[in-house]
């Protein structure tokens, strides 16, 4: 993932872009809202093969998922439904990213590169939803290497260079990237997970049994915690 400091300048300069809107009638919702609008016309030029115009477009709506929430931050608009709507509009952005790429390659009569895809679209929706799954249960789920900043990056930076080498071996090379990585992070994500509810059930074990337990016939053993991926509460 992309550092912390690096993610910390991004979003402050892109509050001081946003700042002048700050008094306007334009909220984060409609920017959230124009990015998946932008995404959609990148998808359509995937989906007929202007692959260079599409990267652009693109790169262009990558802006609108900055913007938004540093809109919201610096108008002071931060609330729980714009977070849902951006995420829940994301999900819908790499669904048309994916199918525009899907039309394209199965124009082109490919058979490796919509496995690739189909694969990168799974992972890139595991990415999202262990993530959520896991901080609903109350765990922390930060990590991976491909979360959905380097994922736009690695697809815009595909689409562009793409011209430069021919036969789509950049746009493949980008699609195995992506396939490969959003799994992994899916299941780096879920490992981390696993190891948190281990150590929660390790120090639930540990703990000293209520007064007057212990008399004879009343006292449960506990059960030392066992390095087991699939061990159950």
């Amino acid at each position: 993932m992309f550092t912390q400091k690096f993610q910390a300048w991004v979003r402050k300069w892109a509050e001081r872009l946003v700042g002048v809107f700050r008094d306007s009638p334009l909220t984060p919702n409609m920017l959230t809202l124009f990015g998946l609008v932008i995404t959609g016309a990148g998808a359509a030029a995937l989906a007929v093969g202007h692959l260079t115009i599409a990267g652009f477009i693109l790169w262009f709506a990558g802006l609108f998922d900055i913007f938004d929430g540093a809109l919201a931050r610096a108008s002071g608009k931060v609330y729980p439904y714009g977070a849902f709507l951006d995420s829940t509009v994301d999900r819908y952005s790499e669904g048309l990213v994916y199918l525009g790429l899907l039309v394209f390659f199965l124009g082109q009569h490919q058979m490796v590169q919509p496995v690739l895809i189909l694969l990168a679209l799974a992972g890139s929706f595991l990415v999202s939803y262990v993530r959520a799954r896991a901080q609903s249960l109350g765990f922390t789920c930060e990590v991976g290497i491909l979360a959905r900043p380097e994922r736009v990056v690695i697809i815009v930076a595909g689409l562009l260079l793409d011209g430069i080498v021919g036969h789509h071996v950049v746009l493949t090379l980008a699609l195995v990237i992506l396939a490969v990585g959003t799994n992994f992070t899916a299941v780096q994500r879920i490992w981390v997970v696993w190891q948190q509810n281990r150590a929660t059930l390790r120090a639930q074990r540990r703990r000293p049994l209520p007064a007057g337990a212990e008399d004879a016939g009343t006292a449960t053993p506990t059960r030392p915690a066992k390095r087991r991926f699939f061990e159950t509460p």
